[in-house]
C-alpha cells in the first residue's frame, strides 16, 4: 500500500507537535507501507520526502493563499497513492483535493482546530476564514478523523457536528522513549546561561496564545526568588504577541534574576539536557489538543504542571505525574479570570519547587508512563489498521 503523509512540517522544518508527530509516524509507518512525506519549504534529503515551495506569482499573497496553492502542488503529486493522510489545516485541503482527483481514502489527523484558535485572526486577517473554510471542507469529506486525545474527539464532534461519530477516532500521540531519556551533562546549560546549582522552571514552546506564555510570566513574579525561569520560547504568531511577551519577559527581569530567554530554535539533544534538569517543566496553554511537550519533559523525568485543558488530562496524571491547573475558559479558550489562573500556576510551580523529592518521583513516574503507554510503534500500528480498514469497505 503506498500512503501519501501531507503536511506543512517535516525536519528539519519542524516547529509544533504536528511535525513532531508526522516525523515519527512517517519512520514507523515505513515498516508496514510504501511511505511518501509531502511537505512544505526547502528541499529535503531524506528519501520519498518532496518539499514544496510557494507558487511563483503567490508570494505577496494573503498567508493562507499562498498554503492553498502549496496544497495544489502536493494535490497533482498525489498520483499515484491508495491513500492520503492530510495533518492540520495547512494540508487538508492538498488531501481532500487529492481524494476527490484520485478516488482515494483521504484520513485527517486532528491535531488543532481552527474555530478554537480564532487569536490567528490577528495572524492572517481574512486568510483565517479561508483556512477555516479549507478544514471545515476537508474534515466533513475526510473518510476517517482522527484525533489525538478523548478531549479533541469532543472538539471536533462540537465544531462539526455533521460529521457522523463513528467516523472520529482516537489515537494518541507517541514518544520515542529511547531518544527522549534523561541527560546527565549540563554543558548544554551553562552555555545558554542556566545556572546548574540552581532550580529552574521551564517552559518549551512557541510564542502564541495558544501557549500561554503571558500567564506563565505573570504567574512567575509569584515564585520564590531563587528559582530560574527559562524561556525556549520562538516563533511569535505577530509582532504584537512578540512584544508584549518582551515587555513581559523585561519586566520580570526587573524584579529578579535568572530569567533565561532563549528565542532560536535549539537542537533536539540540547532541548533533552534542558528538560532533564527542569525541577518542573510548565506547559500553560489554553488550547492544547494533546501536548507532546508534555510528554518529552515525563520522558526525561521532569514533573510537569499544565493546564487541565483538552488532552492534557490524558498525558499527565494529576497528583502522580505532576499537578494540573483548572481553567475556566470563555469562548476564545483564555481564562475567565487571568488573574486567579495565573495565581494557581504559581502556586503549583512553588509547591513542586519546595519539594523537590515529590518533583523527583514525579518525574520518575512520567517517565514510566510515557514507555508504557505512548510509544510511536503502537501509534503506526493502529493506523495502518485504519487504513486498512478504509481499503477493504
Amino acid at each position: 500500500m503506498r500512503v501519501d503523509l501531507l503536511s506543512r512540517e517535516y525536519p528539519p522544518e519542524v516547529y509544533g507537535g504536528a511535525g513532531v508527530h508526522v516525523e515519527y509516524l512517517a519512520r514507523e509507518l515505513r515498516r508496514l507501507a510504501d511511505v511518501r512525506v509531502r511537505c512544505f519549504g526547502a528541499p529535503r534529503a531524506e528519501p520519498a520526502v518532496d518539499a514544496y515551495r510557494v507558487p511563483g506569482g503567490l508570494e505577496a499573497a494573503n498567508p493562507a493563499l499562498q498554503v492553498l496553492g502549496v496544497d495544489l502542488e502536493m494535490a497533482a503529486a498525489c498520483e499515484g497513492a491508495d491513500l492520503v493522510h492530510s495533518h492540520t489545516w495547512y494540508a487538508n485541503f492538498a488531501g481532500h483535493m487529492a481524494k476527490m482527483l484520485y478516488g482515494v481514502p483521504h484520513v485527517v489527523t486532528t491535531h488543532s482546530l481552527e474555530p478554537l484558535r480564532p487569536w490567528k485572526a490577528e495572524q492572517l486577517g481574512g486568510g483565517y476564514t479561508l483556512s477555516s473554510w479549507a478544514e471545515r471542507e476537508a474534515l466533513l469529506a475526510a473518510d476517517a478523523v482522527i484525533a489525538v486525545s478523548e478531549g479533541m474527539r469532543r472538539d471536533v464532534l462540537a465544531c462539526y457536528p455533521d460529521i457522523p461519530p463513528a467516523r472520529v477516532g482516537v489515537i494518541h500521540n507517541g514518544i520515542d522513549t529511547a531518544e527522549y531519556a534523561p541527560d546527565p551533562g549540563t554543558d548544554v546549560l551553562t552555555r545558554h546561561g542556566i545556572d546548574p546549582a540552581r532550580p529552574y522552571v521551564l517552559f518549551v514552546g512557541r510564542v502564541t496564545r495558544q501557549k500561554g506564555l503571558a500567564h506563565l510570566l505573570r504567574a512567575a513574579r509569584a515564585l520564590p526568588p531563587d528559582a530560574q525561569l527559562v524561556l525556549c520560547a520562538g516563533a511569535p504568531d505577530t509582532p504584537e504577541i512578540a512584544a508584549e511577551i518582551t515587555g513581559l519577559v523585561e519586566e520580570l527581569r526587573a524584579r529578579r534574576s535568572g530569567v533565561v530567554w532563549i528565542s532560536e530554535m535549539l537542537p533536539k539533544p540540547e532541548v533533552i539536557q534542558i528538560l532533564t534538569h527542569a525541577t518542573v517543566f510548565v506547559c500553560p496553554s489554553v488550547y492544547e489538543p494533546m501536548g507532546i511537550v508534555n510528554l518529552e519533559a515525563m520522558a526525561c523525568e521532569t514533573a510537569v504542571v499544565a493546564t487541565a485543558t483538552g488532552g492534557i488530562p490524558e498525558v499527565v496524571a494529576d497528583g502522580e505525574t505532576g499537578l494540573l491547573v483548572p481553567i475556566d475558559p470563555l469562548a476564545d479558550g483564555e481564562p475567565r479570570e487571568p488573574e486567579a489562573f495565573a495565581d494557581a500556576l504559581a502556586e503549583r510551580v512553588a509547591a513542586l519547587l519546595a519539594d523537590p523529592g515529590t518533583a523527583a518521583a514525579m518525574g520518575k513516574a512520567g517517565r514510566t508512563r510515557a514507555v508504557e503507554h505512548f510509544s510511536w510503534a503502537a501509534v503506526a500500528a493502529r493506523t495502518h489498521a485504519l487504513y486498512e480498514s478504509l481499503r477493504r469497505a
